[in-house]
């Protein structure tokens, strides 16, 4: 295009195109709108930013102009809702353990709250580098527990161990923790020296922590009749009955851990409609076998029934899942024994058979207990310590629970944990989760709006 000169009074200029000047104009004008109406607007850039990825992706059908509309009002209307789903993308429960020289963080001598089945260190176990790992998730970080911010953050409120006796042992292992900063004092309706029903309380903190023996979640009952095949005692199990021991006290908690596992590998007789309805090797006449998986499932089912059905209960519920055991070379109660000193990678192991079976029977039950338990407003949350804990052979008891000259009946311990040692991580994921659950609920209740709006 051909230039013009003009003249000026000071002198001669090359020019462009006449229209050149109008162009700059609306070009700085156009910068300017699209620099100062987000600061005022954030919803419009946020709009579309949503519009661009959904028409850019194309595995997503492309919206037509009332959708788009819909679209766009429904994020502006949501944007008084955090977005939080970047600080939740990291699956804390999926990684590796690393070193840690710097563990552990107490000791059998500096915390009395140790099972003495437990405390491997007092029986002479020779090895000290199983107290020496920490959780490293893949793609992001969890910390190590800090027990003064535990212990802040659940000011004024109480926290339940519902299970059996890993349950137990984890919360022995958070007292341990807890330790650096406070000891409870024991605040239990009636004394018990089996610590199976106790309660603790922090004075400073005016938080108490209970512990619910329920070795199955519901009744149960050994029976008087018969040792079963294992000689190790056979279970009478009421699959849909309640264990009122803890169902009726647990209402007044804040935090519910609930978890079992092991001791349905007995040999248990189910109960249904108070009639037998079938066992789990029991060998008796005229009663089928219907498998461990069957109770198992049942008996979640209705300790999820329970926790649904108490009337004043506002807690969050986590369910602790499945810790599988390391025993090696022989069953649990015919020589088994679990003697590796350091833990697996994630390749070199994976969850399977019955362990497996159970795991995913738990986190079916679960996501049905927790679509239910939100018709009530109550939550529920996965503490899934499966992964971290099938990698850990090198962490049990094993023979250092008591002195190689007692006469004691215990087999090799390959089910709980030697303190300190892996289940102390339980207590790193319990904060983690307990930090994030301001953030989680902000989500959930996003989600929810957002799921009603697409009803109406």
């Amino acid at each position: 295009m051909k230039h013009q000169e003009i003249e000026l009074p000071f002198g001669k200029i090359c020019q462009g195109p006449q229209k050149a000047p109008k162009k700059v104009v609306l070009l700085v004008f156009a910068l300017l709108l699209l620099t100062i109406i987000p600061l005022y607007y954030p919803s419009i850039s946020h709009s579309l930013f949503v519009s661009e990825t959904v028409n850019s992706n194309p595995l997503v059908p492309s919206l037509s102009s009332s959708s788009h509309d819909h679209l766009n009002d429904h994020v502006r209307e949501e944007e008084d809702f955090p977005s939080i789903t970047s600080n939740l993308k990291c699956d804390i429960f999926t990684g590796e353990w690393v070193p840690n020289p710097e563990a552990p963080y107490y000791t059998n001598k500096t915390c009395w709250a140790i099972h003495e089945h437990q405390n491997c260190m007092k029986y002479g176990r020779p090895d000290t580098e199983f107290m020496k790992w920490r959780w490293k998730p893949d793609g992001c970080e969890l910390p190590i527990f800090n027990p003064a911010q535990f212990l802040e953050l659940l000011r004024g409120k109480s926290l339940a161990f519902v299970g059996d006796s890993v349950g137990r042992n984890q919360m022995q292992s958070l007292i341990c923790l807890l330790s650096r900063v406070e000891y409870p004092i024991d605040v239990s309706i009636t004394p018990d020296p089996t610590q199976k029903f106790i309660r603790w309380k922090y004075m400073s903190y005016n938080f108490t922590m209970a512990t619910f023996w329920t070795p199955h979640l519901i009744k149960s009952k050994e029976a008087t009749y018969t040792n079963g095949p294992t000689k190790t005692g056979l279970f009478e199990l009421y699959l849909d009955e309640f264990d009122e021991a803890w169902t009726t006290q647990v209402e007044e908690f804040d935090y519910i851990i609930l978890s079992a596992g092991h001791w349905f590998f007995r040999s248990m007789v189910y109960y249904e409609n108070q009639k037998i309805s079938g066992c789990h090797y029991c060998l008796l006449d005229n009663v089928p076998d219907v498998g461990i998986f069957y109770g198992y499932r049942k008996a979640f089912r209705s300790a999820f029934k329970a926790i649904n059905s108490l009337q004043n209960y506002k807690g969050i519920t986590y369910v602790r899942t499945f810790a599988p055991s390391h025993f090696e070379n022989g069953l649990w109660n015919q020589g088994g024994n679990c003697l590796r000193t350091t833990p697996f990678r994630s390749n070199e192991t994976q969850l399977e058979g019955a362990n497996l079976e159970l795991y995913m029977i738990q986190i079916e039950e679960f996501r049905n207990a927790e679509k239910e338990g939100r018709k009530k407003g109550l939550k529920y949350r996965l503490l899934d310590t499966t992964q971290a804990t099938l990698l850990r052979p090198d962490g049990h008891p094993s023979r250092y629970g008591h002195w190689p000259h007692e006469n004691v009946t215990l087999y090799n311990d390959c089910v709980h944990w030697c303190l300190p040692g892996p289940i102390d991580t339980w207590s790193d994921f319990l904060l983690e989760m307990l930090k994030m659950e301001g953030m989680r609920s902000a989500e959930e209740k996003k989600l929810m709006i957002s799921k009603d709006r697409r009803l109406n």
